[in-house]
């Protein structure tokens, strides 16, 4: 990836800027404990949280599009979800330092994400993101969700910069398809959840960073 300071940063919300898997495999385990059924993993768990509602209920249930009661429990999965999705969900360690240097050098930053407005707008405002944040755009916003490009280019208009002066920064394969498909440099979050395919080295993305403080460098004064 080209060391040219981009003029703004994106970011996923879930597994790249927060760590919202506890609440999210917090409600699916909540409902098996209704059920009297034992927890699954909680490693198990976060790997499907980049696949939403179809993954976790999935995961825990064995359950998909489709199949018989499959909608029920989605509908109570994301109603247990919405009742605890600040309970135990935080800015990644050493995201808040990276976020803080952005703003410390005048960068605009946005947040892209394919979690519904409905759902993102109580985790930015209770983490204190949505003040911050140059653009928030949810998978709703646009008529279509990432992988497509739409969200970003949008983020880019609201922000008022060009999408090739744009880097985003992701944990799953499609922020990096919607990423190239903008035209935008894009960076893999190594420390998210990565969900169950290929590793991270096989998305292409422009750059691979383990943690949060590998993206200092990319918009570090005179790069």
């Amino acid at each position: 990836m080209s060391r040219t300071r981009p003029a703004a940063m994106l970011f996923d919300l879930d597994g790249t800027l927060v760590d919202s898997a506890p609440d999210l495999a917090g409600a699916a385990n909540d409902m098996r404990a209704a059920r009297g059924l034992p927890a699954v993993p909680y490693e198990r768990l976060r790997r499907m949280v980049g696949s939403g509602a179809r993954g976790l209920v999935g995961e825990a249930f064995g359950a998909a599009p489709g199949d018989a009661g499959y909608d029920a429990l989605r509908d109570e999965f994301l109603a247990r979800y919405e009742a605890r999705s600040t309970l135990e969900t935080r800015v990644f360690d050493d995201m808040a330092r990276v976020l803080d240097a952005l703003d410390a050098r005048a960068l605009p930053w946005g947040i892209v994400t394919n979690k519904i407005e409905r759902y993102t707008a109580a985790v930015v405002r209770d983490l204190g993101l949505a003040a911050r944040a140059r653009a928030i755009v949810c998978g709703d916003t646009t008529p279509h969700a990432k992988p497509h490009p739409a969200p970003l280019l949008e983020a880019a208009r609201r922000i008022g910069v060009a999408p090739a002066a744009c880097a985003y920064v992701g944990d799953d394969l499609r922020d990096v398809q919607a990423g190239r498909a903008a035209g935008m440099a894009t960076i893999a979050a190594a420390w998210g959840y990565l969900g169950a395919g290929d590793g991270v080295e096989a998305w292409q993305a422009d750059a691979v960073a383990q943690r949060p403080l590998d993206l200092l460098p990319f918009f570090a004064e005179g790069s």
